[in-house]
Formats: structure tokens, sequence, C-alpha cells
């Protein structure tokens, strides 16, 4: 029901829709990083190289690389986007292996953000005309720490979101957010 609710909205906003049909893909959203230069796909218990190759034959204009996802649900339970070319990333063994190799892998430079929290390196940053740079973080009173090395960021308005809930769950802040950039047309 979800699949099908998600794919009518995207319809009406005529955007292009490419389905997998290969039984054997997985692809989960939580294990797709795009940096806006390209593509890093975490494979997890929820995506697989078969999955990742569809994503690389869908975009062919970017590069698309695989990480290995260890001790973590998907690769955004521990690194997203924070900025144009700033990589939110978690302090943890695994966070660190995983940035290691996107760093190897990739051809560009990224600046990072390390956050002592990995689930607090879950943020979605927008870039929006009227507001300038915009990052949904977590709470302070749900990771102190973190909270106080986003606050850091100057350039940036900072919202800070509570989602104790959700994450008991698995839920992050990236799972409950589908961001599509299109002009509106109210």
């Amino acid at each position: 029901k979800q699949v099908e609710a998600m794919k009518r909205v995207l319809e009406s906003l005529n955007l292009n829709i490419v389905e997998m049909v290969d039984e054997n893909a997985t692809l989960d959203g939580g294990d797709v990083l795009f940096t806006g230069r390209e593509f890093f796909v975490g494979l997890s218990r929820r995506t697989n190289q078969r999955g990742a190759e569809i994503l690389a034959d869908t975009f062919k204009d970017y590069a698309v690389s695989t990480v290995p996802v260890q001790d973590s649900l998907h690769l955004k339970g521990f690194c997203s986007m924070a900025g144009p070319n700033l990589i939110a990333i978690g302090s943890s063994e695994a966070a660190q292996k995983a940035l290691k190799t996107m760093q190897q892998m990739s051809d560009h430079r990224y600046d990072k953000l390390t956050v002592p929290d990995d689930a607090a390196a879950n943020c979605i940053y927008l870039n929006i005309p009227s507001k300038g740079h915009v990052l949904l973080h977590r709470a302070p009173e749900e990771y102190p720490e973190s909270a106080k090395v986003f606050e850091k960021l100057k350039d940036h308005m900072l919202i800070p979101i509570a989602n104790t809930e959700l994450e008991k769950v698995d839920g992050s802040l990236t799972c409950c957010s589908v961001l599509i950039n299109k002009a509106s047309e109210l």
C-alpha cells in the first residue's frame, strides 16, 4: 500500500519513476547517500550488490560506489549530507571505517563533520532559496554532545528535531522524509 501511494504521488508530480523488477535486487533508501556529485550505496541487510547495480544503471551520469555497512541497519545510520560538500559522520569504528572507504572510492574530497553519536549523524540538509542552508538535526535533549557539534555550523539555520519515539523502531530523520527538488506550482 505504501509503495502504491508513493507512486501515485510521484506520478502526480510528473516525476520519472524507475521500478526495480529484478526479484534478487534489494535497495533501501536508508542505504543510498547522494552527495550531489555521486552516490554511495551501503551494502547492508536491506541492500545488496544487485540493487546498487540497478541504481548505477539508472543514474549513468553519476559514479556509484558501494560501502560495506557493519553494526548499523543502514549507511545513513551513521552518516548523511549536512551541507554542500559536507558529510556528517558518527564516531564509531564502523562509521569511520565506512568514511575511509568512501574517501578511497571518490575522486572528490568532502569536508567532514564528526559527531560523537552515530544516530545523530543522520540529519537532513536543505538549501531553501529564501532561507539558505537549513539543517534538521537531532535535538540537544537527545544527543547533547552531537548537538554542540552542529551548533558550530554558523552558516546554517539549525532546526533541532526530537525523534526518540521513532528511533525505537529504527526510524531516523531521513527515514521520515521524502525530499523532492521541484519548483512549487502553488
